[in-house]
């Protein structure tokens, strides 16, 4: 691990203008401390007359190394508050013979071995959690396409629900893309936190977007149910409108005013954007108002279902909006679920840390599968079209399936089927 010593006075500068955390405060404070041991040192008559001295005090940005006499090499323990390193394990730092500290041949610059900090089990779980996320969202992302391509392909199919669920997908599929390129360019690069390039706070700024979207984009498929079965008399075209305005441009109001404060305050606009930062309330809250919406939609459709369902019903709800129901039942607590389970997350370095992360790893990164597979692939119209499609290319094989699942095409008004 390379840590290279500040000698300018910009270190503490740059240090107090970062992503201000509890471990950031730890190292300020280290560092000044160091500062402090260094100049106690100078002003020290033992300091003045011991010739063997040679190696100066240096704060790396993480311990507090020197003074040294020169051809040794100083051990210190491991910083255990940096995250992945095992405060048991040993850290070294040589004094070269004429009296420096010893450079690192590739950078140049002063070189402290941390490589021996490292947590091999930290290390080995957190590659498998960002690997869980990787291939998720990879899957997800296949799984998406796949039912853009089949709703796209179907003339049938495009009706007024259908027309939303490919705009969520849309949603969930740009999503999905952005997190492979925030794994695959960001996380595993520390040179790039570190730069901190525009492209990086770029991909950060429409990673969050796009997940808003999805949050949004979910809470107009709940309208749209509420709509169909609630309110009588709606225009499609106007619907359509109004979705388009939720989906997108509501959740583009929100990023943006995060975005631009985030990068005005000189504390969170560090690391590519990595950290938590002060700002993030502004995404979190609207994401949390159209969860509670729409569980309240749900609540109110659930209500009006039961009534319509009573055996003594003029208007008994078809099989369609019961399976919507059911499907966004099941959808609007899976993308809430980060937000419940977090209160509730296992304390630091419990034996049930590890285990919650491996599920909000699978549960979040397969979302983008858990919509394909509720909305499209056990899609009763879709099955019906896929299978009469199958029909027309081979009439005797899926002469069984076309007679199971054949049901007469969609509506182009008020359609409410799944």
């Amino acid at each position: 691990m390379l840590a290279n010593t500040p000698h300018d006075k910009g270190f503490l500068f740059t240090l107090e203008n970062a992503i201000i955390t509890e471990g950031q405060r730890l190292i300020i404070r280290l560092y000044r401390e160091c500062k402090a041991y260094e100049k106690s040192l100078v002003n020290s008559t033992t300091f003045e007359n011991d010739s063997e001295v040679n190696c100066p005090v240096v704060f790396d940005g993480y311990l507090c190394w020197g003074p040294a006499k020169a051809n040794t090499t100083e051990i210190k323990s491991c910083p255990n508050y940096v995250i992945g390193y095992d405060g048991n394990l040993k850290a070294s730092k040589i004094c070269t013979e004429n009296g420096t500290w010893w450079r690192h041949p590739e950078s140049g610059g002063e070189w402290s071995n941390y490589t021996s900090c490292i947590d091999q089990n930290y290390f080995h779980s957190r590659q498998l959690i960002n690997d869980i996320y990787f291939y998720g969202y990879c899957f997800s992302l296949v799984t998406l396409i796949i039912s853009l391509v089949i709703f796209l392909s179907f003339r049938s199919l495009r009706c007024t629900r259908i027309r939303i669920h490919t705009q969520l997908f849309i949603s969930l599929a740009l999503s999905c893309i952005m997190w492979i390129l925030w794994y695959n360019f960001v996380v595993d690069s520390t040179s790039v936190i570190a730069n901190n390039p525009s492209w990086c706070i770029s991909l950060h700024i429409m990673t969050q977007y796009l997940m808003i979207c999805n949050y949004f984009w979910m809470f107009c498929e709940g309208i749209h149910l509420h709509l169909a079965l609630v309110v009588v008399f709606i225009k499609d075209d106007k619907a359509i409108k109004m979705f388009m305005v939720i989906g997108w441009i509501v959740p583009l109001i929100f990023v943006t005013i995060y975005s631009i404060l985030r990068a005005r305050s000189d504390l969170d606009s560090k690391l590519c954007w990595v950290e938590e930062s002060h700002f993030m309330w502004i995404l979190l809250i609207p994401v949390i108002v159209v969860l509670v919406c729409s569980a309240a939609f749900l609540v109110n459709i659930v209500r009006v279902l039961i009534t319509k369902l009573h055996p003594k019903s003029n208007n008994p709800a078809p099989l369609a909006i019961k399976k919507a129901v059911r499907a966004t039942l099941i959808l609007i607590p899976l993308f809430g679920l980060q937000h419940i389970l977090l209160p509730f997350r296992p304390i630091k370095d419990s034996i049930f840390e590890f285990p919650y992360q491996i599920l909000s790893a699978i549960l979040i990164s397969l979302q983008g599968f858990c919509v394909s597979f509720l909305f499209c692939f056990v899609n009763h119209e879709v099955v019906t079209q896929i299978v009469t499609y199958l029909h027309h290319l081979c009439p005797g094989l899926f002469t069984t399936y076309r007679e199971r699942y054949y049901a007469p095409p969609p509506t182009t008004t008020r359609d409410i089927v799944v």
